[in-house]
């Protein structure tokens, strides 16, 4: 069966397949890659395969097309409808499923769209997603009668996530879907869970009316700062356009950052696991890698990305982890993949185990100056080069270098990063420290070894 297909070269990336739809991205891609994947699935002993779709506009044509090329291998697709991904990854759990894909384009602009991919075994990224471009390119394709139902699973997903919430029943909570795919998940999970809610953007809305749908952009969230301020909340949550990113703020409008929301949680799961390995990237804070330790955990640094980080939880038996990017991973109690809006229940359970407001539990954070992640365009022939230039440097100096995923350098009482993007031509730094001075002098470590790799730092 021919209908060899090329993708656009920068549709298939790293973790996902992403474009802009009617650029890069077409039905047609969405027909191949139901065809590669259902191959490739189908060769592996695979029969059942589950697909789910975001609020985009481009969503349903191509979710259809995807289900075609799926149907085309013979398959049996279960058709989860509109939600957010995790809605996905619970249906490929639950049914189960041998695999899944969700038609999403994340937290990207509304012209963007793509695919998140994943086995029963986990993730789908890296050499997988080029070897499903080649699949296709040379038109290697499975034939069979398959067929396509529609399964119901709102309802019992959401029960899934309150089977787990154990937290204070009082509280006055704010919650910012952002128009995006978790707008009926968040609907009918506030509706049942105790307190106060006040719901803002949860109309599922592909053009983002009120502001861009990823909480991790300090703008994203005045809306909801305003809303939690000036009503007296206790807190507010904010949900990236697919639902798998949680933003977080406390009762003074103050926002707690991905590192920050995860000491919360471990807390709360270490008391139940002592002694537990919780992994977070290389982009989080010492204060968590230092907090894990005095809680009597073992924190565990890895590299930055969804799919490696999900990998490596598995390979060390980690209950918890977490990116910066606040993707929240909970094996404890879980499935072992990222759910904001689950990530909110256990927040709420764990400020009880606390047992304080959110803003008391910021204000007990040691006070660390940092910048935010600062990107910098490179030549892509040359991102990861310079990397290995300036942990060479370092090594040879002497440096208290960590290089998991880029370098990481200890100074003094605080630490830089330096770390080539795996989805774009940008490297990416990071510095923290005690006091405004300690920052400054970190900065100019950091600008001295871009300077000695040829590079001109960005202001920062």
């Amino acid at each position: 069966m021919s209908h060899a297909h090329t993708f656009h070269p920068s549709l298939l990336r790293e973790y996902d397949i992403r474009g802009i739809f009617g650029e890069t991205l077409s039905a047609e891609d969405a027909r191949a890659l139901g065809r590669a994947f259902g191959s490739q699935l189908a060769e592996a002993g695979g029969t059942r395969v589950a697909v789910g779709y975001d609020g985009r506009l481009s969503s349903p044509d191509l979710e259809a097309a995807l289900v075609e090329g799926l149907v085309s291998t013979g398959l049996q697709v279960l058709r989860v409808g509109r939600g957010p991904t995790p809605l996905l990854y619970y249906a490929v759990c639950e049914l189960p499923a041998d695999g899944g894909i969700m038609v999403t384009g994340s937290h990207n602009p509304p012209d963007y769209n793509g695919f998140k991919m994943m086995l029963a075994s986990g993730s789908v990224f890296g050499s997988q997603i080029q070897a499903l471009g080649k699949r296709a390119a040379e038109g290697r394709f499975v034939g069979g009668d398959g067929r396509a139902e529609s399964v119901q699973l709102m309802p019992a997903y959401v029960e899934r996530l309150l089977q787990d919430f154990d937290g204070p029943g009082d509280l006055k909570i704010a919650w910012d879907g952002g128009n995006g795919a978790v707008g009926d998940a968040m609907v009918a999970l506030t509706a049942r869970l105790p307190g106060e809610h006040i719901l803002l953007n949860e109309t599922v809305d592909g053009t983002f009316p009120a502001h861009h749908p990823d909480p991790t952009v300090p703008e994203n969230l005045e809306q909801l700062i305003a809303t939690v301020t000036q009503q007296g909340c206790d807190l507010g949550f904010a949900f990236d356009g697919d639902g798998d990113r949680i933003g977080a703020v406390d009762g003074q409008g103050r926002v707690l950052w991905g590192d920050q929301m995860m000491l919360l949680l471990a807390r709360d799961i270490l008391k139940e696991r002592p002694g537990a390995t919780i992994i977070a990237d290389v982009k989080a804070s010492q204060m968590l890698f230092d907090g894990i330790a005095q809680l009597g955990g073992r924190p565990l640094m890895w590299k930055t990305g969804h799919s490696l980080i999900k990998s490596k939880m598995k390979e060390v038996a980690s209950p918890f982890a977490g990116e910066m990017s606040a993707h929240l991973f909970f094996a404890d109690h879980f499935y072992g993949y990222d759910d904001a809006l689950y990530g909110a229940v256990r927040m709420l359970n764990a400020l009880k185990t606390y047992g304080a407001s959110l803003a008391a539990f910021r204000d007990s954070l040691p006070q660390l100056v940092n910048t935010p992640e600062i990107r910098f365009p490179v030549d892509e022939r040359r991102k990861f080069a310079i990397v290995e230039e300036v942990a060479e440097r370092l090594r040879r100096e002497g440096a208290d270098v960590i290089d998991v995923d880029g370098v990481r350098v200890r100074v003094g009482d605080g630490w830089w990063l330096l770390r080539a993007s795996n989805t774009q031509d940008v490297l990416v730094a990071r510095c923290e420290a005690r006091t405004n001075d300690g920052l400054q002098r970190l900065k100019l470590l950091l600008a001295d070894q871009l300077r000695q790799s040829g590079i001109e730092p960005p202001e920062f």
